[in-house]
Formats: structure tokens, sequence, C-alpha cells
């Protein structure tokens, strides 16, 4: 089964809700589903190197997007949210997260089974 994550929250807003959909996605891993993750809105601080767990946070949520990276789960990142949006405008993106577009992610929900957005 092809499963879609669309995260939309900044990765460290206060609450889990990131961390929640890595976790998720991992699991998902595990149990041999395809997983491909799709990054918009402040969302794309993730996938920024100068994104850094504040202190106090327990996860470094960017250290667990590149192990999920790592295991070969395509990460596409909203071209227009890149320079619109996050803490860290313009700040580059670390190596397996790719500038996309919206007829790349409309392809995505197309073709996968199931989508989920956080």
């Amino acid at each position: 089964m092809t499963i879609l994550i669309v995260l939309n929250h900044h990765p460290y807003d206060s609450t889990d809700v990131t961390w929640n959909a890595l976790r998720l996605a991992a699991t998902l891993l595990d149990q041999g589903q395809q997983v491909r993750l799709f990054l918009m809105n402040d969302a794309v601080d993730l996938a920024r190197d100068a994104c850094r767990p504040p202190e106090g946070y327990d996860q470094d949520l960017g250290a667990m997007l590149k192990a999920l990276i790592a295991r070969e789960v395509p990460v596409q990142v909203c071209g227009s949210c890149m320079a619109r949006c996050g803490l860290y405008r313009n700040q580059p993106y670390f190596a397996g997260a790719e500038s996309s577009t919206m007829a790349v992610l409309a392809d995505w929900v197309a073709s996968s089974d199931k989508v989920l957005t956080f």
C-alpha cells in the first residue's frame, strides 16, 4: 500500500504533531508499507538544517526525517512554501528533500492508496 503523509505544521510548534507523523511513517515502513512525505506551509522547516530542537525538547525531528530519507522515503518540499514559509525562510535544505510543485502533490494524492495530513 502507498501512503502519502502531508505535513503542514512547524516542526517545533509546542505540539507533538510532527513527531507523531514521523513516528507513524517509520512504523508504516516497518510494516512493509510504501511511504511518501510532502512538506508544506511551515513544515518546510523540518528539512532545513537551521531548524534545531528548542531547549528542553527531547526529540530531533530533523534527524528523524533524515533517518526516513536514509530508508529511501521520498520527501518533496513545496517549492512556493520554501521561500514563503517557516522561521528559516531561504535557508538551505538537506539532501533528500527535493523542491516540488502542486502538480507533483496532485499526482501523489491521485496515486496513493491513503493520504494523511498532519
